[in-house]
């Protein structure tokens, strides 16, 4: 090239050489900014074109992307690294001296290109990842089979890959030696990607078992988490808690700990109740027969009363007892009935999914009275809505209770005020 501005002439000072060398090059440049601008405003002027004419919404992400940007950069650093040597070349010269100068520019601003050019297909492939991330968060499926691990572990690759191209570039050695001499440093490696090898296994597991996906609800008191999932990653889960705090629990630890998902309940529709009134023991008694006739009114216990005053009248009849006799008769107790009637309530309770078990059932006594456990289930599983369903039903039972002729069992500041007697 420089042969033909010369016409020949080797006789040059190398001031003169690199003046022309850069005038050359700055011609270079300007080309290549040229084809940058050209470029990006055809491919991205098409693409934007082809976006907007598909009545698909999930291809607009192209537009939010940088893709476009860095293989824009791509074509001006294609042409500065296939011009690099030919205005670099020095044969126009005759002194070694000076060509080993020219030559030395050139073969530097050849590396510069290519390392240029490997970084920016490293951002392309990153750009393409974060897209297909972005387009698949946008159907209900990635909550199921979160992919960020995944590509998380290709992005990773990709870099190691990169870095070990930009090396070799420097180096001026091929990328071949450099793999090479991998094997003897994979035991290093695995100890520095150690947290990334076990989150790629973990998440590995955690999808195919699908134990936890983003939106799940879990529990896990090692860590203080408990709350929603918000991002399943490589070596990290995020859970958003209740407090509005941000718990990190490494993925691994989904493996290897043990952790409650309530993601169950979330899809069954409805939630447990789980609750235990505790009754003071001196007032568990046989009911009076006035007593009974007052509970026959109640409509939810009307049907009871019959069948067991039936049943008992029956077995008293037949062990040739009468209802006088405590010890040796059955008869209805005030705590049985309202087990009766807490069950008859839960049953007719719109709130209450009936298909559900519904259990009212004696704890063993202890220091705090005799416990009462309502176990039931709600039809509406939202926190908020659950919690007003549960306070109200107990509202009810607590308030009803003396109508039953029980006393709820409580110790104000450690003592039994009914079992103290105090001094005149």
């Amino acid at each position: 090239m420089l042969d033909l501005i010369f016409g020949g002439n080797s006789d040059i000072g190398l001031a003169q050489q690199l003046v022309v060398n850069f005038v050359l090059f700055a011609i270079v440049l300007a080309v290549a900014v040229a084809a940058y601008f050209i470029t990006r405003k055809i491919i991205y002027g098409a693409v934007a074109k082809i976006v907007r004419a598909t009545p698909n919404n999930w291809d607009d992400e192209l537009l939010k992307s940088k893709l476009f940007t860095w293989v824009s950069l791509l074509v001006p650093v294609a042409i500065v690294l296939e011009t690099a040597l030919l205005v670099f070349d020095g044969d126009a010269f005759g002194a070694d001296k000076q060509n080993s100068i020219i030559v030395g520019i050139g073969e530097i601003l050849l590396i510069v290109s290519q390392v240029t050019a490997i970084v920016l297909i490293m951002f392309s492939l990153m750009s393409v990842l974060n897209i297909i991330e972005r387009i698949y968060n946008r159907y209900e499926v990635s909550k199921k089979l979160p992919l960020k691990s995944f590509l998380q572990v290709i992005k990773v690759v990709i870099f190691t890959v990169s870095l070990i191209f930009i090396i070799s570039s420097v180096m001026g050695k091929s990328p071949l030696f450099i793999f090479s001499g991998l094997g003897a440093a994979t035991a290093i490696l695995m100890l520095i990607f150690k947290d990334a090898i076990l989150g790629l296994v973990a998440g590995i597991q955690l999808s195919a078992n699908q134990m936890v996906s983003v939106g799940d609800w879990i529990e896990m008191p090692k860590f203080g988490a408990d709350g929603e999932v918000e991002e399943v990653a490589l070596t990290t889960v995020k859970v958003c808690n209740w407090d509005k705090t941000v718990t990190t629990v490494p993925t691994y630890a989904l493996i290897s700990d043990s952790f409650k998902n309530w993601s169950g309940m979330s899809e069954s529709g409805v939630r447990r109740m789980k609750r235990a009134m505790h009754f003071d023991m001196q007032s568990v008694r046989v009911l009076k027969p006035e007593e009974i006739e007052k509970m026959r009114q109640i409509t939810l216990l009307k049907d009871y009363i019959i069948s067991k005053e039936a049943e008992i009248t029956a077995w008293n009849t037949e062990q040739g007892v009468t209802s006088h006799e405590l010890v040796n008769a059955r008869a209805l107790t005030n705590i049985g009935t309202f087990r009766a009637y807490v069950v008859e309530y839960l049953k007719s309770h719109p709130n209450i999914d009936e298909a559900e078990t519904i259990l009212v059932r004696h704890l063993s006594p202890g220091d705090n009275g005799l416990p009462i456990e309502i176990y039931a289930f709600s039809n509406d599983n939202a926190w908020v809505n659950f919690e007003g369903i549960q306070s109200d039903i107990f509202d009810h039972l607590m308030a009803i209770t003396p109508e039953f002729g029980l006393r709820l069992f409580q110790r104000p500041s450690g003592l039994d005020l009914s079992s103290t007697r105090f001094a005149d």
